[in-house]
């Protein structure tokens, strides 16, 4: 008894210092400007304006938050910033969120009888799984939140809790759309193969309604087009009926677009820390990632098949279940909790991008304090026009808009467009090139707007520069 306690406060400090670390991490790059309007600037302005009463419109798309991905999970983090309006709680939700899946995972090796030893060792291979650590480092998602609760809807089937597990999937349906293809493919798991047939077809019945509602009726009508990953997949339609048809009856589409290289790769990486547990015979539970994989090796956009973002993250909790079936059964090429957790920090090393700390994130502290006294001068109200890399820190407004000097894909952008009768404030930094912005477009914008007669140059240091409208500073 007094082992098994130990245990569990041992999984409980792993936990803490695991979620303390997520969002000091964080929370320092959010500091150093290394955070971005797409996505941490998205959230943080819908979240802000939940909590305030208005409509959550993001300017950045230009259209209702539910027309993104109709994640309505969301909603709820609007009472923490009733509390206080801060980016940080969405970093420390985050950081909780992640650091929790470590808690089902560990019950769901118990569940399977693992010895209290490896429970604790497949916890530790789950918080150093190099995507929950990636993901945590890439502004925030609403689909972090699912994670801990996709790996408890799972617990939960396997001890016939239906209610539990009811509650848990509508939750995770309401933080991304695409999520109930995951969804519909671990009912099929469960019912198929892992004999669950109550909450199996519980599954299935909801994730497929729900995708059709979702895809067909909530984000048409609250962003006016398909959404917005449908663009990824143009070459096999140009909406989801139409690619759900052609993937069926036009397999040589796939064949001739695919990117092998760089799928293999991806394959490679997302199975390499957890290899060792593997096995043909234990990979059923590997139905339930196959929506995802698919989906990210079908896309033209390479960014899904970098285990960098997050669009790798339904996977996890089905290579935790594979993971714990081999061991359950004796096999394995590592049965040994601390060789395992060994592999585990290997790959960790080798696949995260804490690297970017004493890499990339160092160049932009060169202009750290001017960014930070140019921010200081725009006021709560007024419409703003800034870089990707500055937008989150204005967001606590209904307007703040993004300078591009490429024109933005269709897929990641859909209110480009600015009109300057509504924009109060001009801040730039021609100090650094960013997404979509090189330094030498800012520093000609800056130029245009020092003969602006509507504007004033009222900062300017270490190539920032910031422009506040005239009437504005009359007002």
């Amino acid at each position: 008894m007094k082992k098994l306690l130990f245990k569990i406060g041992t999984l409980r400090l792993m936990i803490g210092v695991s979620a303390l670390i997520f969002f000091s991490v964080s929370s320092v790059r959010h500091v150093i400007f290394d955070t971005s309007a797409f996505d941490l600037g998205i959230y943080d302005q819908v979240v802000y304006l939940i909590s305030q009463g208005q409509p959550p419109i993001s300017s950045f798309l230009g259209f209702h938050h539910l027309g993104n991905h109709a994640a309505f999970s969301v909603y709820p983090l609007g009472l923490l910033y009733k509390i206080y309006p801060d980016v940080h709680w969405l970093f420390a939700v985050q950081a909780v969120a992640l650091a929790l899946g470590a808690w089902p995972t560990r019950s769901l090796a118990l569940q399977a009888g693992l010895k209290p030893s490896q429970a604790l060792a497949i916890a530790a291979v789950y918080l150093l799984y190099p995507v929950v650590s990636n993901v945590n480092l890439f502004d925030f998602h609403p689909e972090v939140m699912a994670l801990p609760v996709l790996l408890g809807a799972i617990l939960a089937a396997r001890l016939n809790r239906v209610g539990w597990f009811t509650v848990a999937i509508i939750f995770v349906l309401g933080c991304k759309d695409v999520i109930s293809l995951t969804v519909a493919a671990m009912g099929f798991w469960l019912l198929v193969f892992e004999k669950k047939r109550r909450c199996g077809a519980i599954a299935l019945v909801l994730s497929i309604t729900w995708f059709i509602v979702v895809t067909q009726i909530i984000i048409p009508s609250f962003s006016g087009t398909e959404p917005a990953a449908v663009s990824r997949y143009g070459y096999l339609g140009h909406s989801v009926p139409e690619i759900a048809k052609n993937l069926l009856l036009k397999p040589g589409l796939i064949l001739e677009t695919i990117n092998v290289r760089g799928s293999s790769r991806y394959l490679f990486q997302v199975f390499v820390p957890v290899i060792w547990g593997l096995l043909p015979q234990h990979l059923t539970p590997l139905i339930g990632a196959l929506p995802t994989l698919t989906l990210n090796i079908l896309s033209v956009n390479p960014e899904q098949r970098n285990i960098g973002v997050q669009y790798t993250l339904p996977v996890i909790p089905f290579l935790v279940v594979a993971v714990i079936s081999t061991l359950a059964s004796g096999q394995g090429w590592l049965r040994n909790s601390r060789l395992i957790i060994l592999w585990s920090l290997l790959c960790f090393f080798a696949l995260t991008n804490y690297k970017h700390f004493w890499t990339s994130y160092p160049t932009n502290l060169n202009t750290w304090q001017a960014k930070r006294e140019a921010l200081a001068l725009i006021q709560p109200q007024g419409g703003v026009l800034t870089a990707n890399r500055l937008a989150p820190h204005l967001t606590h407004r209904p307007l703040v808009k993004l300078v591009f000097s490429e024109t933005p894909t269709a897929d990641v952008v859909h209110a480009s467009t600015v009109n300057m009768a509504d924009i109060d404030y001009v801040l730039l930094d021609a100090a650094h090139s960013g997404w979509l912005m090189t330094k030498e477009y800012a520093a000609n914008l800056a130029a245009q707007f020092k003969k602006n007669e509507s504007f004033q140059l009222s900062y300017e240091r270490d190539e920032i520069y910031l422009f506040i409208k005239k009437s504005k500073l009359n007002s």
